[in-house]
């Protein structure tokens, strides 16, 4: 993991303002603009390129917490006069998580445009980062999570009552100010509206066949603003996934512009609902006025931070400086293996979004899936099976033979490393070993508890996987896919 970027981060403006407070990019800088600070160890486009790295990191992390808050509501322990409200807010976060995954996408596309290596890496748990909102951690939705989240998104200029307030519960809840994202994409424009710190050639335009785009990426999704239907919930608007093309010094900062206005809504106009900021507060006030007993019962009572017991240690326990994450091993035999299955499914849509930028061209040709359709059809196909097995892992047992216990919940751990091979042929062997562990996890289930044999998910589980190893093997097998 990346704990090596905590120790130049830090590295403020001149007069060390306070991260916290630095301008967003959505915001004009106007009189009050501040020039960075180059830390030692640095050129401009270098420090550019690792700040990205930060901003790679903290977008992932967001997705995978919101992820997992979504996931967690619903349940059978809903009052029924709630159902309908709590499937719509749910609905909401797990758009805001889809659009997350639109600026991850993006920050890898300004990384490529600069000539850097993308990241798709996060940190399991808490770190060093000035600029991280707060420590990670997988938590149950709760008033006192959605304040943190509402205190990330947040603009610069939010203040009175209710936002002290606000930043009081969240401060309590990670154990330290929460920092605002904003203030992280602020510090990158104000470099690269500098012509001083990169010239105009730091950006390379003949990236752009490498680089994500929104035909490929945002299909399925609104464009210009967000749709009106989100699946079966009525009155929740689409998601609106947004993936820019980087190819010059404006087009870098208009990305960074629109994920700021995306997440930070800096005009405060509540009437607009399209910003994260706006959509967490919405859920924020109407969780906060239900009654503590009712507003217990929203989430569903699974394991906070749940893990796999072969990742553990002795400790279960873990945590930087003042902030500690305390993990929850999951031991019962059965979930144990969903969450396996879980864990490598979202490997693999690690694998299929990095391996997609490093092919260049169209998404097929003459109707048959190029290389790079096929990785981007199928990290969409992940998408789906994170949020299938996910399903799963919130009604199984976090241990065995408990009453009453606490259910799992998705563990999202990060594999032993996200680095692809050099050559394009061990790629597609990555590929391949990937599909075929999922297929001995299946087994495995079916051997464990005999009703999976018929389990339709799995079935079509197994049929997908059957598909993409033809696929693969058939790429292996081109005369061009050679060493």
């Amino acid at each position: 993991m990346h704990r090596h970027l905590a120790s130049v981060v830090p590295e403020l403006f001149e007069d060390h303002t306070p991260v916290m407070s630095a301008l967003s990019v959505a915001g004009s800088l106007g009189a009050e603009e501040q020039r960075p600070v180059l830390p030692p160890e640095f050129n401009w486009r270098d420090y550019t390129i690792m700040l990205l790295h930060v901003a790679a990191e903290i977008e992932h992390s967001l997705m995978v917490q919101y992820l997992f808050a979504a996931y967690s509501m619903g349940g059978p322990q809903v009052p029924d006069e709630l159902r309908e409200d709590v499937r719509g807010w749910q609905e909401v976060i797990l758009g805001i998580a889809k659009e997350e995954m639109g600026h991850l996408v993006t920050v890898q596309n300004l990384l490529t445009a600069l000539g850097g290596p993308m990241n798709l890496d996060r940190e399991d748990y808490p770190w060093g980062s000035d600029f991280y909102p707060f420590a990670f951690n997988l938590r149950p939705l709760s008033a006192k999570s959605l304040a943190t989240y509402v205190v990330a998104e947040s603009p610069e200029t939010w203040s009175g009552p209710e936002a002290d307030a606000i930043k009081a519960v969240a401060a309590e809840t990670a154990g330290h100010y929460v920092n605002r994202v904003g203030a992280l994409y602020g510090r990158v424009d104000a470099i690269l509206k500098n012509r001083d710190f990169l010239p105009d050639e730091a950006f390379h335009e003949d990236t752009l066949p490498y680089q994500a785009s929104w035909d490929e990426w945002g299909r399925g999704y609104a464009r210009g603003e967000r749709g009106q239907e989100a699946g079966n919930v009525p009155d929740v608007k689409s998601p609106e996934l947004l993936v820019f093309g980087v190819f010059s010094r404006d087009s870098a900062r208009k990305a960074l512009h629109e994920i700021g206005e995306q997440g930070e809504a800096p005009d405060l106009d509540e009437q607009d609902e399209t910003s994260h900021f706006n959509r967490f507060l919405g859920i924020y006030r109407a969780l906060t006025e239900l009654p503590p007993d009712q507003q217990a019962l929203v989430a569903r009572p699974i394991a906070q931070n749940p893990v796999t017991a072969h990742r553990l240690n002795e400790s279960t326990a873990v945590g930087y400086a003042s902030v500690e994450v305390t993990t929850s091993p999951i031991t019962d035999p059965v979930t144990a293996l969903w969450a396996h299955l879980f864990n490598l499914r979202y490997r693999m849509l690690l694998t299929d979004v990095a391996h997609a930028f490093r092919l260049a061209g169209p998404m097929d040709n003459g109707g048959v899936l190029t290389g790079r359709g096929a990785l981007v059809h199928r990290a969409f196909a992940e998408m789906y099976n994170l949020r299938a097995v996910a399903g799963r892992l919130v009604e199984l047992p976090l241990e065995k033979d408990v009453p009453g216990g606490q259910s799992a919940g998705p563990p999202f751990e990060m594999p032993y490393s996200l680095e692809l091979p050099h050559h394009d042929h061990d790629c597609w062997l990555l590929q391949r070993d990937l599909v075929q562990a999922s297929r001995l996890l299946v087994e495995q289930l079916s051997e464990a508890d005999p009703s999976y044999a018929q389990d339709p998910y799995l079935i079509a589980l197994r049929e997908s996987d059957r598909r993409a190893l033809d696929q693969i093997e058939h790429i292996l097998g081109r005369k061009g896919c050679t060493r």
